[in-house]
């Protein structure tokens, strides 16, 4: 019969060490080396599609720009641009820019003349 292990030994060896110091919880690394913050660009071929949206939306329409290749920071200051360009409302929400109302021809003209280059993408 094999005895079953109990206290420290239960835990399977080291408990707790201040060896390399703070360590990330989510990546486990040093936190002068942690990964977790760098946000990489997302993936896409560059070109910003325009589109107008009202579907689940309870009948509102809506703008949305996707496929601009920003980080998330100048993402954000992007579409405070295009907000105070269109006079609206809108949102940033999982890589794609959200302008309360049908403005995709307004948008994707700013954007050309911006340097990004942009299309008008659905019906």
């Amino acid at each position: 019969m094999v005895k079953s292990a109990k206290g420290m030994a239960a835990l399977g060896g080291l408990v707790y060490s201040t060896e390399s110091g703070r360590t990330c919880p989510g990546c486990r690394q040093p936190v002068s080396a942690c990964v977790c913050a760098v946000s990489a660009l997302p993936e896409g071929d560059g070109i910003a599609r325009v589109r107008r949206e009202t579907k689940g939306r309870g009948g509102k329409t809506v703008t949305t720009v996707s496929g601009v290749l920003l980080a998330p920071e100048e993402l954000k200051a992007l579409a405070k641009k295009l907000k105070t360009r269109c006079g609206c409302g809108g949102a940033v929400k999982e890589g794609v820019i959200e302008i309360q109302g049908d403005h995709a021809e307004l948008i994707r003209d700013w954007l050309n003349e911006q340097g990004f280059e942009a299309k008008r993408a659905g019906g």
